[in-house]
């Protein structure tokens, strides 16, 4: 299994260093070499091993069991009845059997079939629900580390463009350093407009210097996370409309992440669990019925008082054994009594997490509705930040405006540039987001973002 992992790691680096990695890839890799991913997968595993428990609970079951060995036995019997023929019968008479350090063999074989046990059945019940409990912790799992690789991919995404832009503007600023000065030496301009050129160099320095620490921060992150170096990462960012076009109303997000949530299922399969520990614990779950069957024979042969002896005893048994404790020293009454109080606690933490998914499907829903919107703003803050700077360069030419004006127009021009995208990914987490509340979050929506990505 490892030397498989590792091929189809070998495999995806080669093909991710060839060509630009998309959000599937980025997945696929973060499915393979994230350690948390590893872990929900084997807890998975474990937690279906309970179906079989369950079920080996109502099976019969069977023990066989021998013994040989050394022993010494001495018996007398008392006032026993003798009769044989030719010899009448006796009453009043003594029997004795001695056997010095003899051989002892025996064996036993006994079958138990649980007919009424409920604390069995509780127990039962339990194991069902911790394997299903099991499969949603995966589920959530899954989902978790899907949203968890696109924060990471999308975060490198906006880092670059961030490091771009501001790279962008800070060769506009060193252009219109050198031009400024220029002017200033030929007596066209004053010395303000180079000092202003020369302040803003400085300070976009600084930030470019931040940005490629952010950058590389963010590329390690997801490197980490995927197994691939960062110089191989090639990333997309959105270049679709991110927006759903049609989204349905709040309050069928609001059914579907009550039903289908994960997180908010595993609480209620735990309060399913404690109220079937009341059960293991009630008056009802005292009694137990089985059906039981024995069959075995111990043998004890050697010298004794009296010469060479043996004792042989057979013993076959099949019927039905009722078991009733009559007392337990208050241990049940205690037992139950916790098991109510903790039912209690799963009831409400079954409603708290209720109230959190409900505010959480309400937050990435409003994030989604107001995102056309915002995305449609800021597109026209765009276009018209884009005009501003052609115009503010034409007047810069014709010495309408300042250098600082355009300094000012080209900083405005990339800050827009900048939210535009960030409002995008700002969508498609909430898509995706929205979906994972929903219980709806799988490879299929995810390829669904993926193709919207693109440069």
């Amino acid at each position: 299994m490892k030397q498989h992992h590792f091929l189809a790691a070998a495999l995806t680096l080669c093909v991710f260093s060839a060509q630009a990695t998309d959000l599937m890839q980025a997945w696929q890799a973060a499915r393979l070499h994230d350690p948390q991913a590893a872990v929900a997968d084997a807890a998975r595993a474990a937690g279906e091993t309970r179906r079989a428990q369950a079920a080996a609970l109502w099976r019969p079951a069977v023990t066989l069991s021998a013994g040989a060995g050394r022993m010494s036995a001495d018996t007398a019997m008392n006032g026993a009845q003798f009769s044989a023929p030719g010899f009448g019968q006796s009453n009043g008479v003594s029997f004795g059997t001695s056997v010095n350090n003899g051989n002892s063999t025996s064996w036993s074989l006994s079958a138990r079939q649980p007919l009424y046990n409920r604390e069995r059945s509780a127990q039962r019940q339990q194991l069902e629900i911790g394997a299903d409990a099991a499969g949603l912790q995966w589920q959530a799992a899954q989902q978790d580390l899907m949203l968890r690789t696109t924060q990471r991919y999308f975060d490198v995404v906006l880092a670059e463009r961030k490091l771009a832009l501001l790279r962008q503007q800070q060769a506009a600023v060193d252009r219109a350093f050198t031009e400024a000065k220029d002017r200033f030496e030929l007596g066209d301009a004053p010395i303000t407009d180079t000092h202003e050129a020369s302040a803003r160099a400085r300070g976009l320095q600084a930030q470019v210097l931040a940005a490629q620490s952010e950058l590389e921060l963010a590329q390690t992150i997801l490197a980490d996370a995927t197994g691939l170096p960062p110089d191989a990462l090639q990333l997309l960012p959105p270049a679709g409309e991110v927006a759903p076009a049609d989204l349905p109303p709040l309050a069928q997000w609001l059914a579907l992440a009550q039903e289908n949530n994960p997180l908010l299922r595993l609480q209620k399969a735990n309060a399913d669990s404690a109220r079937q520990e009341i059960r293991k614990h009630g008056a009802l779950a005292a009694p137990t019925l089985d059906l039981v069957a024995q069959a075995g024979r111990e043998r004890l042969s050697g010298s004794g008082d009296f010469g060479a002896a043996s004792n042989t005893s057979r013993q076959q048994m099949i019927g039905l054994q009722l078991n009733v404790p009559l007392y337990t020293g208050g241990m049940r009454s205690a037992k139950l009594d916790e098991a109510l109080r903790l039912e209690d606690k799963a009831r409400a933490e079954v409603e708290q997490a209720s109230q959190q998914t409900n505010q959480q499907t309400r937050a990435a829903w409003l994030g989604l509705q107001t995102g056309q919107a915002r995305l449609s703003a800021l597109a026209h803050a765009v276009t018209a930040s884009q005009a501003r700077l052609d115009a503010t360069r034409l007047g810069r030419q014709v010495g309408d405006r300042t250098t600082l004006d355009l300094l000012n127009a080209e900083n405005d021009a990339s800050a827009a540039d900048l939210a535009l995208l960030q409002a995008r990914i700002e969508v498609l987490h909430n898509r995706l987001r929205l979906q994972a509340l929903a219980g709806q979050l799988d490879e299929t929506r995810l390829q669904t973002v993926n193709a919207l990505l693109g440069h």
